[in-house]
């Protein structure tokens, strides 16, 4: 049977965790009576001892003795609040004797303060709620009349068949120009609409916002990117389409440069200038704005709902453990109390739920109940068992291939320092792709194994889909099955290259596994993990267009991935070279290597990644004004110099360029280290209670740490071996390489974990459990 502890424990919100009743805490103080009680009872010398427990047993079975008892062990008092804000607190008083009543008094304030704790905090987390849940409520009516309104107008006036022309509801723009980067501010909406257009408005009553929208129908195109404020009828309401995309961006640096060079007397424009087109298909991003931020805030009244059962059972639970240990009734009395407390007593969360549930229902899943239940409350996949079959078959396939692979490349002599050339210039580079791209991925399995086992909530980090985001199971599946593969089409080539084909008959081999691997990654039908796929592709073309998309916290993690696998990259684009000129045909490896465009690609390879993270930093201090991002942007700018010197020096290997590269790389690692332990990691802090550590520890063994901040320093200072190219006997160069590439990517996986452990005690640290979804209607004031 689980413990209650455990089960306790497995079930709270993560993030609310310091907000939960310290069970264990409160366990400890019940644990201390307990021990003090029995050496109190072994030093007693008890005379009469059997007339003592027929008096006890007498009294504890006695109804009168039991009434009058009762009310005399303890005695809770309520002080109310003094503010509607505050909770009423509770202190308990003890009207009879314990065996130690020092322990008994530090269980008891201990208990009050947790009460005091759970009410004060469900007070806090019910007003947000209520609060979001009114603003929805809101938007709703707004949304709701808005639609009417243009339905109205298309029954009034029904377009054409031949028209292009969308109907619409317009209103005139009036001059109140603010500042991008103010608009950047506003939090990011779900997953589902990161790529929406979005429109605010706002008014206090909808019903005169949707007459006042009922204007001529105009068909000017709106050039604003930037909030501008509507003025229809004395009522004013802002429209914000924030810059999430490329269009937008190019669109928002268009404007303002028009503005500024060109159209500078538009600035005092008429009411009868600029028109707003407010169509159907603005509605509709509007309509999804308002369906995500009903999703969330539903969660958050079903994490409240929890968090109000488990503290609930908590209280029971301890107070029975204090009961029997003290063979007091104290359960009736003080459970008397904590049911009477705000937390238990209160119903306005419950009532919320049902509200939000009901409208759900009604306007965003058209009366089908089961239909909104699959938003509201996704179903989790179920891990099957199948799954880690699969696993434990092709581990075991691809060891047995791997072994013979050795084995086969051992005896032709592959990989000592005088192997067949043609086969390490051309075969060899898409092993090394392979391994290092499927390394990498079992390590990020490997990071979600341990993310979940210390319960940090990555998927809400990462503001990935809980239906459909990767398990750690389907990620070592990947890996296994991809290598399998890998090794075996490898296998089989070597083989044949053993057995005397020629190059020029097997060398499409490699190719062809490559273009399958390509096929399955962008393959369009639902297999294979389509959505993980295709969320993986726009990922990356976040990345690559980088600074034009705005930037999440997925983006840019998945961006410190890519400055992990230069290497990687590099044999990539090797093999893309060899394989697309027809080199394969001929096994001319050199042309790609003497080429002035592959040597300039290749550069442009080495810092890639660290330009695209450099960029992402950039766009982060452009949209949220934080200095420390400019500081982050100058540690992938001094990367980007050291990778550069690195190139340089592979070309011309003078004391110049070796003295350069020492130079800048150690600068760019001193950089680095710090950034990955003082800002990444949190640690290194000198006034912490864990010395140079942090406060708060996700792991109980501090040593881990300590070892993780030593590897990580030894990891960082592998790019010394790539400049002095120390080779070991009878071994390839490039195994070598392939070695320091593989630890480069263990350095990754560890610097992941404690990467996402310093976000999750952040958001822990502010009791962020559920996203902040803007909504789409603001108020504007004259004012303003």
């Amino acid at each position: 049977m689980v413990k209650f502890s455990k089960q306790f424990e497995g079930q709270l919100v993560p993030e609310w965790k310091e907000a939960f009743v310290d069970y264990w805490q409160l366990k400890k103080a019940v644990k201390k009576i307990q021990v003090l009680d029995n050496q109190n009872t072994n030093s007693k010398k008890k005379k009469s001892s059997f007339s003592n427990s027929l008096i006890s047993t007498l009294r504890k079975h006695t109804f009168l003795d039991n009434k009058q008892r009762e009310p005399r062990v303890i005695q809770v008092h309520r002080k109310l609040a003094a503010s509607a804000s505050k909770a009423d607190m509770y202190e308990t008083e003890m009207l009879e004797q314990f065996a130690d009543t020092d322990a008994a008094v530090e269980f008891f304030a201990c208990l009050d303060l947790q009460l005091n704790k759970v009410n004060q905090f469900y007070r806090t987390k019910e007003k947000e709620f209520l609060e979001r849940g009114d603003s929805l409520l809101k938007q709703m009516e707004i949304l709701i009349e808005l639609k009417t309104a243009l339905k109205q107008k298309q029954t009034k006036e029904p377009s054409s068949p031949d028209s292009k022309e969308e109907a619409s509801i317009s209103g005139t723009i009036s001059c109140d120009e603010e500042s991008i980067k103010h608009i950047a501010e506003t939090e990011n909406v779900t997953e589902e609409l990161d790529n929406d257009d979005m429109i605010s408005s706002e008014s206090p009553k909808s019903g005169e916002v949707a007459r006042s929208m009922r204007m001529e129908e105009e068909d000017s195109k709106l050039k604003s990117v930037s909030n501008r404020v509507i003025n229809c009828q004395g009522k004013n309401l802002r429209i914000h389409i924030p810059l999430t995309n490329p269009a937008r961006t190019f669109s928002a640096i268009t404007y303002l440069l028009w503005d500024d060079l060109v159209n500078q007397s538009s600035k005092k424009c008429s009411p009868e200038g600029n028109k707003l087109h407010i169509n159907k298909k603005k509605l509709h991003h509007a309509e999804k704005m308002i369906r995500g931020a009903f999703v969330e805030l539903y969660k958050g009244l079903g994490y409240l709902k929890t968090y109000r059962n488990l503290n609930m059972l908590a209280f029971v639970k301890i107070l029975k453990k204090f009961d029997k240990v003290t063979n007091k009734q104290v359960l009736p009395i003080y459970l008397k109390v904590v049911e009477s407390s705000y937390f238990n007593s209160s119903d306005k969360a419950l009532k919320l739920e049902d509200e939000v549930e009901e409208l759900f229902v009604k306007h965003f899943a058209e009366d089908d109940k089961r239909k909104a239940m699959k938003y509201l409350r996704p179903t989790l996949r179920k891990e099957s068992h199948s799954v880690t079959f699969f696993i434990g078959l092709f581990t075991g396939c691809f060891v047995a291939l791997l072994v013979g692979y050795v084995i086969m490349a051992h005896i032709t002599g592959m990989y000592r320092s005088k192997s067949d050339k043609v086969y390490m210039e051309t075969i060899y580079p898409v092993l090394s792709m392979f391994s290092l791209l499927f390394l990498h991925f079992f390590v990020f399995g490997c990071n979600i194994f341990v993310w979940r086992k210390t319960r940090i909530n990555y998927s809400f980090i990462f503001e990935l889909c809980p239906t459909k985001e990767l398990k750690y199971r389907d990620v070592f599946l990947i890996c296994t099955t991809s290598m399998a593969a890998v090794v075996g089409v490898l296998f089989l080539h070597l083989s044949l290259v053993a057995k005397g084909y020629s190059y020029a008959q097997v060398q499409a081999i490699p190719g062809l596994l490559v273009l399958v691997f390509i096929a399955i990654l962008i393959c369009p039908f639902n297999i294979i993990y389509k959505s993980s796929r295709y969320h993986f592709l726009s990922v990356l073309r976040n990345i690559i267009l980088s600074p034009l998309y705005k930037v999440m916290m997925l983006d840019f993690f998945m961006a410190d991935q890519l400055c992990s696998q230069i290497p990687m990259l590099r044999n990539l684009e090797y093999i893309a070279c060899y394989y697309i000129t027809g080199s394969y045909k001929t096994q001319d490896y050199n042309y790609c290597t003497s080429t002035t465009y592959y040597r300039d690609l290749a550069y442009a390879v080495s810092f890639l990644p660290y330009y695209w993270r450099a960029m992402q930093c950039a766009r982060r201090w452009f949209d949220e004004g934080q200095r420390s991002h400019l500081l982050n942007l100058g540690k992938y700018v001094s990367a980007m110099l050291a990778a550069g010197a690195k190139v340089a020096y592979e070309k011309e290997k003078t004391v110049g360029w070796l003295c350069l590269v020492m130079i800048m790389s150690s600068t760019a690692t001193v950089y680095q280290l710090y950034w990955d332990f003082v800002k990444d990691w949190g640690l290194l802090e000198f006034n912490s209670k864990n010395p140079w550590l942090r406060d708060e520890l996700v792991l109980r063994h501090k040593f881990i740490y300590y070892f993780s901040l030593g590897l990580n320093l030894v990891l960082r200072l592998a790019w010394l071996q790539t400049v002095f190219h120390y080779n070991f006997e009878k071994v390839d160069y490039r195994v070598t390489m392939l070695f320091l590439a593989a630890l480069e990517v263990v350095r990754r996986g560890q610097w992941n974990f404690y990467r996402l452990e310093n976000e999750h005690l952040n958001n822990a640290g502010k009791f962020r459990a559920v996203k902040t979804v803007p909504l789409p209607f603001h108020e504007v004031d004259e004012q303003d």
